[in-house]
């Protein structure tokens, strides 16, 4: 459950807000994460700015004329490398927020979008098993199913759609696991997020006051 409130109609608020709870719940339920995809696109970032600064520091050090032959070649690399990332944001990731391995083995990667002025959070997701079988589901859904009227994130009715919709995570997670054509009003989402704060102030209330107990 976040605490902080986010604009309901900022559509990239929204997507990026789901987009970080991804990871927190699939983690909590024991999934691998892969940051494969991360790591090599940071790998390409980080080559393609050393190459750029490398090639400053040569012609700033040397001067032009006894360096342009090499400044050519690092302006090569670096649109390759420019390019090459490009390719692999675009083509590879393709919009994938998350990739990571259940308990069990199963890989499950999930890519999402959203289009224009249309307040819907679109899924991808890939399911790989232990023996190779791929499953593809494809899931989209209002953002107003887990952020309420104020713009908080709700985190229940959103663990209960990807826990009822995704077999590998409904695995892990049965209690989340609800009636398909479920769906929370907008005052039940005030409700539930009303009812976590309490919750949370009251257990961190009688935290502090039972270390006050221990220091008296």
């Amino acid at each position: 459950m976040s605490g902080e409130r986010i604009t309901v109609h900022n559509l990239a608020d929204l997507k990026n807000t789901s987009d970080d709870a991804l990871p927190n719940y699939l983690n909590s339920l024991k999934f691998t994460q892969s940051h494969t995809l991360t790591d090599v696109r940071l790998a390409l970032g980080w080559s393609a700015f050393l190459i750029a600064a490398a090639c400053f520091g040569w012609d700033y050090q040397f001067g032009f004329q006894s360096t342009k032959y090499y400044t050519a070649a690092a302006v090569v690399l670096y649109s390759i490398l420019n390019g090459a990332l490009t390719l692999w944001i675009w083509l590879k990731e393709a919009g994938t927020v998350y990739e990571g391995t259940s308990p069990s083995g199963d890989k499950i990667s999930i890519a999402t979008s959203t289009k224009k002025n249309v307040p819907t959070y679109n899924m991808k997701i890939t399911i790989t098993s232990k023996n190779g079988a791929t499953k593809k589901i494809e899931l989209s859904k209002p953002f107003a199913e887990w952020f309420d009227s104020q713009g908080h994130f709700v985190a229940t009715p959103f663990q209960e759609i990807l826990a009822t919709n995704i077999p590998a995570i409904g695995q892990l997670n049965s209690k989340r696991v609800k009636s398909a054509s479920q769906a929370y009003s907008p005052d039940v989402l005030d409700a539930l997020y009303a009812e976590s704060t309490a919750t949370g102030s009251s257990a961190e209330g009688a935290a502090k006051g039972s270390s006050k107990r221990r220091k008296a």
